[in-house]
């Protein structure tokens, strides 16, 4: 028995090998749209699709960035000013991609860009997590909805990068709830628009050392939000509680990954490969920590962080 098990696994494993080796034919003339390209897993993807021939249209914040990314690559590759908070910046970045991509239509576009902020959810006002949900989800869905047309032509791809913490709420401060909710979306979507032959990927990865993980701006934004909070609320935390959660936010940034090119290969398997993945798990620590703590019962995971994590200065 445990012979044929052994069979059915490996044959299992085999096939799928090759299957999501099989690439799409003629990507020198798909048309890539990717937001967020200033730095980080946006612009990496950008140069890395430009090194393999396609036709990468990258979106940046900032004309500094832009020029930069420009600087790097190919004459094929061109940037676009894009703020998704602001509805006139996403209506004429879809202008200007409609332009190009004409009746062929988006084949990729990947919604990358994102801020993060961690703090505890009491010291938090609702402008806060509002600023956080604009960029990483609202900001998101509403690109997703503008283009979508066009993806939709070209029976093309959308990837969209949520987290591990949109598996596992690790701590406060709107970050986890903006990427439970790129999860939820992009699963309805996915369900949607596969009638259309458009496939839909979850990029979901651990801790990897971008901006958005650096160190110095996560503990400067912690800082803040915390001088911000009432005397009440500073008795029951009180400031040895902060310094601690400052420290426990440092060493999970040490953990990070420098090796960027683990995400941005699953983000390039998610537009190339013939069969992508629904899911995609990048990192060491997404495999063997985020994902099977996501599969436990909550019970045991609350469990797990109450003894791990620091305790406020007040607590039972």
């Amino acid at each position: 028995m445990w012979l044929y098990l052994v069979s059915l696994v490996g044959l299992w494993t085999l096939l799928r090998f090759f299957r999501e080796r099989q690439v799409v034919s003629h990507l020198q003339d798909k048309y890539v749209f990717i937001t967020g390209c200033d730095s980080g897993f946006g612009n990496l993807l950008a140069r890395q699709l430009d090194r393999r021939g396609m036709r990468v249209m990258a979106a940046c914040l900032t004309e500094k960035g832009a020029e930069e990314l420009r600087n790097k690559t190919s004459d094929r590759l061109e940037t676009v000013i894009l703020d998704v908070t602001k509805t006139e910046s996403i209506v004429a970045a879809t202008q200007w991609v409609k332009e190009r991509v004409g009746n062929r239509g988006l084949w990729g576009l990947v919604n990358n860009a994102g801020i993060c902020v961690f703090a505890i959810n009491e010291w938090l006002k609702k402008q806060d997590f509002a600023n956080i949900l604009d960029v990483n989800l609202l900001g998101m869905i509403e690109v997703t909805l503008s283009m979508l047309p066009l993806v939709r032509k070209a029976r093309g791809r959308v990837v969209n990068i949520s987290s591990s913490m949109g598996r596992v709420s690790l701590c406060g401060g709107g970050y986890s709830i903006s990427k439970y909710g790129v999860e939820a979306f992009s699963d309805s979507l996915r369900r949607e628009i596969s009638y259309f032959g458009v496939k839909v990927a979850i990029i979901e990865p651990g801790g990897f050392r971008t901006n958005v993980a650096n160190y110095e701006r996560l503990s400067h934004s912690i800082e803040k939000l915390w001088d911000q909070t009432s005397l009440e609320v500073k008795e029951v935390y009180d400031k040895n509680f902060l310094d601690s959660y400052i420290k426990s936010i440092k060493s999970l940034a040490n953990t990070c990954s420098d090796d960027l090119s683990v995400v941005t290969d699953c983000m390039e398997h998610a537009l190339t490969a013939c069969h992508p993945r629904t899911r995609y798990s990048a990192g060491w620590d997404a495999k063997l920590f985020y994902l099977p703590l996501s599969y436990m019962p909550t019970f045991l995971i609350d469990a797990i962080l109450y003894w791990i994590s620091v305790k406020p200065a007040q607590a039972l």
